[in-house]
């Protein structure tokens, strides 16, 4: 779906809340989070993003200091306080942010003994969702109490993947616990779609890697792919989306496309939670292929050199060759031999 040129984009209907989730750290779940918020608020949609990552890496993405705000998702979630007095502005117009805090990392063993535990956030959003078009839940890199409290309060989950073979061995598992939370907890809980990030076309395993992912989620992997990109990782640093920071750079042209398709996504098109069945098993190539592909790539490498190493021993320092030396001490007395440690 290509984007047309100065084409006001759709709003929906409703509020759309995305739990942005994939267990595994490091996959980019703040980055698409953001970038997504960005482009969205930037198009005129009213977005607010729920850090629920007790890192708070989208709340400083987004430049809103954890340490100084009054009421964080912790207050929330814990205390009872309003999801209202969490609200923080952005510097951008439309994006809000409901920041996160460190103290999060212990609010999973403090709700154990709560009524009702699992569905803390979705009550908690019930007296706002309604004023923004769209809401993203920045989940934490785990399949604890918080990441189902948000897959429990969402519509939709948003699931990045990185392109390397770690990120699909977890992915089979995630996509189980979606259909525990949507048997259970969340009936409506729908698939919006996989984000592949990271993506170095210089390297076959990304390119193999997105190949097996669209193969078994056909339709539901977005067009692009969201390169590797140092401007990515550099927009955090100065509290701004990749949307304001550089807006012509490649990850924010890719986050584009991707919310692009976001907006024009027709509800008949957010299918029911992917069976177990479907879900990819990653398995290591064999070790004969393996053996082959090592063989070819590393048979015009240079051959390896050993280094030449010289030894020259050092003759140890006595007093005598001491005598024009300044590095040179005495020996330490021990203290029996010493002047008044004699009893």
């Amino acid at each position: 779906m290509t984007q047309p040129e100065n084409s006001p984009w759709p709003k929906p209907t409703a509020s759309r809340l995305i739990a942005v989730a994939n267990q595994k750290g490091g996959v980019g779940k703040s980055t698409t989070a953001v970038s997504l918020a960005g482009w969205l608020a930037i198009e005129g949609a009213r977005v607010l993003v729920v850090d629920l990552d007790p890192q708070a890496n989208a709340t400083t993405g987004m430049g809103v200091d954890p340490r100084r705000v009054s009421t964080n998702i912790y207050q929330i979630l814990v205390e009872g306080a309003l999801m209202e007095d969490a609200i923080e502005p952005t510097g951008l117009k439309n994006l809000y942010c409901v920041p996160s805090t460190i103290d999060l990392a212990g609010a999973e063993i403090e709700l154990v003994p709560a009524f009702s535990r699992e569905l803390k956030l979705q009550k908690s959003l019930e007296g706002v969702e309604g004023e923004f078009d769209y809401v993203f839940i920045d989940c934490p890199p785990s399949l604890g109490l918080l990441t189902i409290n948000a897959l429990a309060a969402a519509g939709e989950i948003l699931v990045p993947i990185q392109c390397e073979y770690y990120a699909l061995e977890g992915l089979g598992q995630l996509l189980r616990n979606i259909n525990l939370v949507t048997s259970s907890l969340n009936p409506e809980l729908r698939l919006t779609g996989i984000v592949l990030t990271m993506f170095d076309p210089r390297t076959k395993l990304s390119s193999q890697v997105a190949q097996e992912v669209r193969g078994h989620f056909p339709g539901k992997v977005f067009s692009v792919s969201v390169p590797r990109s140092v401007r990515l990782s550099e927009a955090p640093s100065f509290g701004q989306p990749i949307a304001l920071y550089d807006p012509n750079s490649k990850g924010a042209i890719a986050y584009r496309q991707i919310a692009y398709e976001m907006a024009h996504q027709p509800a008949a098109a957010m299918g029911s939670a992917v069976n177990i069945e479907s879900v990819p098993i990653a398995s290591p190539p064999a070790p004969e292929s393996l053996a082959r592909e090592v063989a070819s790539e590393t048979s015009e490498l240079p051959p390896i050199q050993e280094p030449v190493v010289t030894y020259q021993p050092v003759e140890p320092m006595n007093e005598e060759s001491a005598a024009t030396s300044e590095d040179w001490t005495p020996p330490a007395t021990a203290p029996d031999e010493r002047e008044g440690d004699r009893s």
